[in-house]
């Protein structure tokens, strides 16, 4: 039987789970990529339903919210579209990053011409809107670790939008230095919300694996 990440958070209406780097959010289309932790949350509640309510990337770490209503992935959907949900990121990129802090935008959209996996480019005439907020933390030798802040939600938008800075992520296999693999050095460490039902505020924090 597969194993259950650690969940930070259960109760009646949402679960907070750490995913660790490699696990996919939901599954594939073939049969090998149905291991997910969608399906283990399903596995481990046999009697309560699980409802998807946003995604990781594969390789990225950190805080994953599901439902167990659907009147609560209703809520925290609509409070992730209009921003209502506070998220911080970790990440280690490559680089002396000079810049004590900053925002990134640009125009990001899939590159249709890959076939072989999903990749997402800057198109300043067909991309759609992105806004990431860095502070850098600390410098590590050739390395720097930042704290990153999405405005918005595009698909692997902190990845491009470090890459576009010239300091790629490191163990980033799409967007990183040649011959790079995961584990990638991103991961959700904060993600604050008001509860669909109760209303009371809740924050949970959690640490990279690196």
């Amino acid at each position: 039987m597969t194993s259950l990440p650690p969940i930070l958070h259960q109760d009646d209406h949402v679960i907070v789970v750490h995913k660790p780097s490699g696990l996919l959010s939901v599954p594939g289309r073939t049969p090998d990529l149905q291991d997910c932790l969608w399906n283990r949350l399903i596995d481990h509640f046999p009697v309560r339903e699980v409802f998807l309510v946003h995604r990781l990337d594969r390789d990225t770490s950190g805080l994953i919210l599901f439902a167990h209503t659907r009147e609560a992935q209703t809520k925290m959907g609509q409070a992730f579209e209009k921003r209502r949900v506070e998220k911080e990121y970790q990440a280690l990129v490559h680089g002396h990053l000079e810049e004590a802090s900053g925002v990134i935008e640009g125009l990001i959209r899939k590159d249709w011409s890959r076939n072989d996996k999903p990749v997402y480019i800057l198109d300043p005439e067909r991309g759609k809107p992105s806004c990431t907020r860095f502070e850098v933390m600390n410098r590590e030798g050739d390395f720097t670790r930042v704290r990153l802040f999405p405005e918005t939600g595009r698909s692997h938008q902190l990845r491009v939008h470090m890459q576009s800075l010239g300091h790629s992520i490191v163990g980033d296999p799409i967007y990183g230095r040649e011959g790079e693999m995961p584990p990638l050095y991103l991961c959700a460490v904060r993600l604050a919300f008001r509860h669909p039902v109760s209303g009371e505020p809740v924050e949970l924090k959690t640490e990279p694996e690196w």
